[in-house]
């Protein structure tokens, strides 16, 4: 933000934030604050130079005051120059440096180089005051306004910071020193106060902060005004000089913050020459307050602040606040007329339907015509809302407006008063002939366009701000200024009027809000006020302003008490037939003949007064209506009885019908659920069906893959008893060849002897060899057959087993098992056994073998050295030969070899057949479940039927 060549020692921000001005010595700027841009620029000619400029509070005028005293006036958003002030009088011409406006931007006080202040109607644009302060004041370097809560923001005080370091505060009307703070030891440099003037905070000369509180400095501020009206009469045909206008300030008890010194006081001077000043007396109200300074106040502005209208209209009215007088009358209860208000007038908030019932009960105890009076909720509703919270003040306002502003208004009740709505007519017609034409062309008479507003007090009509504004000006006046309200409020809308043809939109005009700014129809009632003529003019038919007593309220009897009467009489007669009527004590000719005697009575009381006994016929016909419409409800009540009969059987019906539907639906539910129950057993069963195939296939698949396993293991066993007979030939070889080897020696060494001895020796020791072999052979085949025939009988008995174990549990086939694998594990012992023990004759024979062969040997050594006889040689030879098998060891190894593939065979054939077997089971059990279901499948229709 730039654009100053100098220093800029001024800071003005419009009341809204959005603009600022700037000053220094040889320009003023205008910014705008949102975008941060400058508007304008004042340039003014050097010899000239700026003294201030800056916004007046709550207003678009900038005040500019330069070094040549003079000040104008410009406005904000054209800068346009509004006005220029005067210059000063010669004999107080001053050099302005300093300046404070009041917070409504009325007065402008102007100081300097002096101890002359300037006070500046910025309104009428003159100087009107002049003060000087004391003679110790040379000059003036700060001046402020010090704001008050009860000077709707025309400022009185005013604080002044003079060259000595003390700043005063003078009250600008009396010209009196109240307070003054700082002193010579401890001077103030700059000083400002608080927005609300609860607080001054001022720097101190010697560098410290101090901060004061205006109500401890003095009582005289935030507190209600004196009498607000003082009159001064001028001399006649006299002129204010500006001499004429000094005041002096004179000092006198100061109170300060620190210290207290108390001079001698002396009284102000003033310079005019008046003749002295009264006060009304009759103006005077309580609380210090003056109607007449009132009114001119509401005059100005319109209206009263809304922190005190509460407490200014309490003054006006002149409440007594009669305590006692109120508590005897809340303590008679609720009045039997507003028992039921609330049907007839539903109200959201229960604590204002009761403030309204105890206020309208309030009325009607301290007068007997009020609980007849159907308007008056209407009338009283604004006030009880305005004052929920002190029903004393809300009852006495409320009685107060029906003393002074309801007057005559009882005269023709329960008619509308006729009277009241005549003086309307007429001033209407004196003042808009045209309007009241038209309401006569439209048959529109006053209590279609007055009485609504005035029964209503307007609250239809306003909304709460315009209704309380209308309400200071009426209370601030003589009574027949609300009458002239209704006068205004029809000529201010009379272009809509007039506009209006049928009777409908008249009502509707005159019971809903419209677009009418209520401050023109109050300036517009001031008018007729004082251009009304005297003989047409309400306030000459109506009385003054006649307060409450205090003590005990007055008696309210402005009424035709015979009316009253009646209709008391007549409420209770048809409160009693209400009674009868709700008890069933009472025909209907009874009634009959007590209304007839009662219309007698009325005939012989009425006939002198013509207008109250049409009242009378006419409350004499609600009385009829009210009668028929009785007899009409009792005939109601007897059909809806009888409806309610009928209602009753055919509830009675239709429940008994939904009875037995329920229980229809019960019973198909039922059935529902037994299919449901049949279908998830029949799923059920097939599942488990499915499950014993899958298991049945499963098993069918594990047998036929231990009947692989067994013909594995059979093979495998085959192959190892081959494998261990070919391993047993190969020992034999060996064996064989060892001997022959041994043999074949014992030929070396017998090489001497006969070739046919020796070869007689050989085929003998071969035979008895091959003997001894084909012995081992056929044992070895033999136990080898035994036990293949005692396995294959386990086997076949293991299996008839299992089968029928399976049918049966599997537990026992497992502990079938079991026991089987013990025998199996008793017989490979005794097998082991019997192995051992073969082995062990094996053993004995090949000992006895080599026994026989190192024997021979011997022998034949022995016969080498000694020969013997061929005799005992044949005898020897024929018993080797009865010891030898008379088969040979390869047809006895093809001989087991056959057996064993015949018991594989056989083994195999057994398989296939008990494969067989177990299918065919498994196809008979299929059939017989598919068979089974078919006949379930039928089942829920036979249950269905």
């Amino acid at each position: 933000m730039r654009g100053h060549e100098s220093s800029v020692f001024s800071i003005s921000v419009h009341a809204s934030g959005r603009y600022a001005i700037t000053t220094s010595s040889d320009t003023a700027q205008l910014w705008d604050l949102d975008t941060f841009q400058r508007k304008r620029k004042l340039n003014i000619l050097q010899s000239v130079g700026i003294q201030k400029v800056f916004f007046l509070p709550l207003s678009n005028t900038i005040l500019s005051c330069f070094k040549d005293n003079s000040i104008f006036a410009w406005e904000c958003d054209t800068l346009f120059c509004k006005y220029q002030l005067p210059a000063p009088p010669e004999s107080s011409s001053i050099l302005y440096k300093v300046f404070a406006v009041t917070r409504d931007g009325r007065i402008l006080a102007a100081g300097g180089k002096s101890n002359h202040l300037h006070l500046w109607c910025l309104e009428a644009k003159q100087l009107f005051r002049i003060i000087q302060m004391p003679t110790k004041v040379r000059a003036i370097r700060h001046l402020e306004f010090l704001p008050d809560s009860f000077d709707a923001g025309s400022n009185q005080v005013l604080g002044v910071l003079s060259q000595d370091g003390i700043m005063r505060f003078i009250n600008v009307q009396t010209c009196k020193l109240l307070f003054e703070i700082g002193s010579l030891d401890e001077g103030i440099s700059s000083a400002v106060i608080s927005p609300h003037g609860r607080y001054i905070a001022s720097v101190m000369e010697n560098g410290s902060l101090n901060i004061y509180s205006v109500q401890a400095l003095t009582q005289e501020i935030n507190k209600p005004p004196p009498p607000l009206v003082k009159v001064i009469e001028d001399l006649p045909k006299s002129k204010l000089t500006s001499g004429d206008l000094k005041i002096k300030v004179t000092t006198g008890r100061v109170q300060r913050p620190a210290k207290s010194r108390e001079k001698q006081i002396q009284t102000r001077i003033l310079k005019q020459d008046l003749t002295g000043h009264f006060e009304n007396k009759e103006n005077e109200l309580s609380d210090g307050l003056n109607k007449k300074r009132l009114q001119i106040l509401l005059k100005g502005y319109g209206e009263y602040p809304t922190k005190y209208r509460m407490f200014i209209w309490r003054s006006v009215l002149q409440l007594p606040e009669n305590h006692t007088a109120f508590s005897s009358l809340m303590d008679k209860g609720i009045h039997v007329a507003f028992l039921n208000l609330q049907k007839k007038y539903p109200i959201k908030s229960r604590k204002l339907l009761r403030v309204l019932q105890r206020t309208l009960s309030a009325l009607a105890h301290w007068s007997a015509i009020f609980s007849d009076t159907p308007y008056l909720p209407l009338l009283a509703f604004p006030f009880v809302k305005l004052f929920q919270n002190n029903q004393l003040i809300c009852f006495e306002v409320v009685a107060t407006l029906i003393i002074n502003w309801c007057q005559h208004w009882f005269e023709y009740f329960p008619n509308p008063p006729i009277n009241i709505l005549s003086m309307i007519e007429n001033v209407l017609a004196f003042h808009d002939k045209e309007l009241l034409q038209h309401f006569i062309d439209h048959d529109i008479t006053s209590q279609l366009y007055a009485w609504p507003l005035l029964e209503t007090v307007f609250s239809e009509v306003l909304t709460r701000e315009e209704w309380l504004k209308l309400f200071d000006n009426v209370f601030s006046n003589h009574p027949s200024f609300l009458l002239m309200t209704v006068v205004a409020y029809n000529t201010c809308s009379r272009a809509p009027l007039l506009n209006c043809n049928l009777k409908d939109d008249f009502e509707y005009f005159f019971h809903h809000r419209n677009n009418l700014d209520i401050s023109v129809v109050i300036r517009e009632v001031y008018h007729l006020m004082d251009t009304t003529p005297a003989d047409i003019h309400p306030d000459s038919m109506l009385d003054a302003f006649v307060a409450l007593t205090k003590g005990q309220y007055p008696i309210f009897n402005q009424y035709p008490k015979f009316i009253v009467d009646y209709q008391t009489q007549e409420r209770e007669r048809i409160r009693n037939d209400e009674l009868d009527y709700l008890r069933e004590r009472q025909t209907v000719e009874n009634m009959q003949a007590e209304v007839d005697q009662q219309r007698v009575e009325d005939e012989n009381w009425n006939q002198k007064q013509e207008l109250l006994r049409k009242a009378e016929e006419t409350r004499r016909e609600t009385l009829l209506q009210e009668e028929e419409k009785m007899i009409q409800q009792r005939q109601r009540l007897a059909a809806v009885k009888r409806e309610l009969k009928v209602k009753e059987m055919h509830l009675q019906e239709a429940a008994r019908r939904r009875f037995l539907k329920l229980q229809q639906d019960q019973r198909e539910m039922e059935l529902r659920r037994l299919d449901d129950e049949i279908e998830r057993k029949i799923h059920m069963r097939d599942q488990e069906i499915a499950t014993t195939v899958k298991d049945l296939e499963m098993r069918h698949l594990e047998l036929e893959s231990q009947k692989r396993l067994y013909e594995k293991n059979l093979t495998r066993n085959q192959e190892a008893v081959a494998k261990e007979m070919r391993e047993d030939a190969d020992a034999y070889r060996r064996k064989v060849n060892l001997e022959e080897h041994t043999f074949h020696r014992l030929i070396e060494t017998d090489q001497t002897q006969n070739q046919k001895t020796q070869k007689l020796i050989e085929e003998n020791l071969a035979k008895a060899e091959q003997a001894c072999l084909n012995t081992d052979w056929r044992i070895q085949a033999l136990h080898k057959q035994r036990c293949d025939d005692v396995q294959r009988n386990e086997c076949y008995q293991e299996m008839a087993k299992l089968l029928r174990k399976n049918r049966r549990k599997e537990t026992e086939v497992l502990n079938a098992m079991m026991e089987k694998e013990t025998k199996k594990w008793k017989e490979a012992e005794e097998k082991d056994f019997r192995l051992k023990s073969e082995k062990k004759a094996s053993a004995l024979s090949d000992a006895s073998r080599q026994w026989f062969l190192e024997k021979e040997i011997n022998d034949a050594l022995e016969h080498i050295e000694h020969p013997y006889d061929e005799g005992s040689r044949c005898q020897n030879e024929q018993a080797a030969s009865s010891c030898l098998p008379r088969t040979s060891p390869l047809s006895d190894i093809s001989e087991v070899g056959s057996s064993t593939w015949i018991s594989l065979n056989q083994r195999k054939l057994q398989w296939d057949a008990m494969e067989q077997d177990l299918l065919e089971r498994v196809r008979n059990l299929r059939q017989r479940l598919a068979a089974q279901a078919r006949n379930r499948c039928q089942t829920p229709h036979l249950l269905a039927t």
